[in-house]
């Protein structure tokens, strides 16, 4: 490049220079000796380590699992138990500005870690809880800490989940530093279909990041819109100027002309993208959130938002010898946003592509919304705190405020989502799989005189077309309610839902939910 690479300029970052990362596969380090009988047990450090995100970039300090950012792929087979230990490594002092203001980190050390697996029907001494972090050598604990060994029996579809740092008042910090991973679950539905696999089934994590000059990560130490203290202060919304796949700085991907499966997770602390071709070709999806969809369609672009995931594939075999970059228009408009990754058609087919892409996938139940025993009406509000702070709530109450949502086990309910906000949030509701029945813009008439939405199945706007299939987030869109029906089955016991926008799951946009026999 002519000039001087900056990493705080996104313009001196020279694009399509470093292949695309693929992360590596766990390996299973032992057997544990308990429960009986004896589970695959992976041991999984947290660290910090220097990493790479540009070739022409110093390297920069992140955390990763088990040296790595993303961490390692985990694998396992559908109703296949493992056990998993998530060990803190990490140093006393954060590689970011904590506000100790923060509901859970006023009081707390400031490396402390949880992980959630994000998806998993698990029981909850296993979920993650954001009360059930530890620090290194479970020096310290938080109130809900049960255990040093997780179990994920993995009775559920195939599908793509996610790892992530789960602990309160910090999780925004430990995502950002890097503590995410892919979870794949593979059942013999998928191994039937004949979809691509093996190299040519690729997982594509994508953030925004921001850097300072000397290539360390940049993360704001005070609130937007400014506030005279406390610093640091959260703030409400942070965009990366950007975009990192796989831990790479807009990288390329030589692929031969034939079908590929990705993966695509959206791993970004607020951003949303909204993904599509540069040369307008079309995306056959094959499955969302938590799993393959009843059929496979064409799209030609669709919206992630923080936490979602698409699972799609690509025929290049259309476009031999071609440059086909992935391009966002979602978020934020900006020059350098908007770009993603690149294709480069380049390779020779290495013989004939046997892979499939069938019309009928996964034959799944949809809920049965007749036999709901439960609505309920979850507003979507904010509030000001006492610095002066926006702070964004759930039925206008905090983190610390009693439980109010108690689902009964092996029931129905139908969750209305209303946002009175003028931008969309992603909302994940932990320990089940759910449907999204439709939205509708809303006005007074729309509720009765306790507040409680009026809903009217006739009178719903239909979900996207990519949307149709098993969620575990789902995009409230403003000035709508988004109604959504969820069957809590598996477990009971202390569990969460909340904004997926991390700044706002921070600071008391996260509520707990309880589910008892």
């Amino acid at each position: 490049m002519k000039n001087k690479i900056n990493p705080s300029d996104p313009s001196t970052i020279e694009k399509f220079v470093d292949s695309l990362p693929i992360p590596a596969i766990a390996r299973v380090d032992n057997t544990c000796d308990y429960p009986k009988p004896r589970k695959p047990l992976y041991s999984i450090f947290m660290n910090e380590v220097n990493h790479k995100f540009h070739r022409n970039f110093p390297y920069t300090k992140v955390w990763g699992y088990n040296g790595t950012c993303p961490g390692p792929t985990i694998e396992v087979s559908k109703n296949s138990t493992i056990n998993v230990e998530w060990i803190n490594d990490l140093p006393d002092k954060h590689l970011l500005p904590v506000d100790h203001t923060l509901h859970g980190a006023m009081d707390t050390p400031d490396t402390r870690t949880v992980v959630h697996l994000h998806g998993a029907n698990v029981d909850s001494e296993s979920d993650g809880h954001p009360e059930a972090w530890f620090t290194k050598n479970y020096s310290s604990t938080g109130a809900k800490f049960k255990r040093e060994v997780y179990e994920y029996t993995n009775n559920q579809p195939g599908a793509t989940l996610w790892y992530h740092d789960h602990a309160i008042g910090i999780t925004r910090l430990n995502v950002y530093s890097g503590l995410a991973g892919f979870y794949l679950i593979r059942d013999e539905l998928e191994e039937k279909l004949k979809l691509p696999c093996g190299k040519y089934e690729i997982p594509l994590m994508i953030q925004d990041k921001s850097f300072n000059e000397d290539g360390s990560l940049f993360y704001p130490d005070n609130s937007t819109p400014p506030v005279d203290k406390p610093i640091p202060s959260a703030t409400a919304f942070f965009f990366g100027d950007t975009i990192a796949v796989n831990g790479k700085l807009w990288p390329y991907l030589n692929v031969e002309p034939r079908k590929y499966r990705f993966r695509i997770l959206n791993a970004s602390n607020v951003r949303a993208y909204d993904i599509s071709l540069d040369n307008d070709g079309v995306f056959t999806q094959i499955g969302t959130d938590l799993g393959l969809l009843k059929k496979s369609i064409e799209i030609d672009s669709f919206i992630l938002e923080p936490a979602e995931r698409m699972d799609l594939v690509i025929d290049f075999s259309k476009y031999e010898g071609e440059e086909i970059t992935l391009l966002n228009s979602g978020g934020p408009p900006g020059e350098h946003t908007g770009i993603i990754m690149k294709f480069n058609v380049n390779l020779p087919l290495r013989g004939k592509d046997e892979s499939e892409v069938p019309e009928d996938l996964f034959p799944y139940h949809s809920v049965n919304t007749s036999l709901a025993i439960r609505e309920r009406t979850m507003n979507l509000d904010e509030s000001t705190d006492d610095f002066g702070r926006t702070i964004h709530l759930l039925n206008d109450r905090m983190w610390h405020h009693p439980v109010t949502e108690v689902a009964e086990l092996d029931t129905i309910e139908i969750w209305h989502l209303v946002n009175h906000f003028d931008f969309a949030h992603p909302v994940h509701v932990h320990l089940v799989n759910f449907e999204i029945l439709g939205r509708k813009e809303f006005t007074e008439d729309d509720f009765d005189e306790d507040g409680n939405y009026k809903f009217d199945a006739d009178n719903l706007i239909a979900p996207l077309s990519y949307e149709r299939g098993l969620k575990d987030t789902v995009r409230a869109e403003p000035g709508q309610v988004t109604s959504i029906a969820m069957h809590f089955k598996g477990h009971t016991g202390d569990y969460v839902w909340h904004c997926h926008i991390l700044e706002h799951e921070d600071n008391d946009m996260m509520r707990p939910l309880k589910v008892i026999e």
